[in-house]
């Protein structure tokens, strides 16, 4: 089982209505789906290689196919 971290943050208003347009717009993705793909995303490019990073990312975008 993978454990999960809650992590609250502020992002710029013109960010979060980008971020509800989008989620309005793609019912199979969540805040917290999006957040775990930026972030992970941005950990593989910018990181040290973790390929945990690299696991996270991947499933976050296929672990949700229908």
């Amino acid at each position: 089982m993978n454990a999960t971290v809650s992590i609250l943050t502020e992002i710029p208003e013109e960010l979060h209505e980008s971020l509800k347009n989008y989620l309005e717009s793609h019912p199979t993705w969540d805040q917290d789906r999006v957040f775990t793909a930026a972030l992970s995303l941005f950990l593989l490019q910018n990181g040290n290689g973790d390929r945990r990073a690299a696991r996270v990312y991947l499933e976050s975008l296929f672990h949700h196919c229908n």
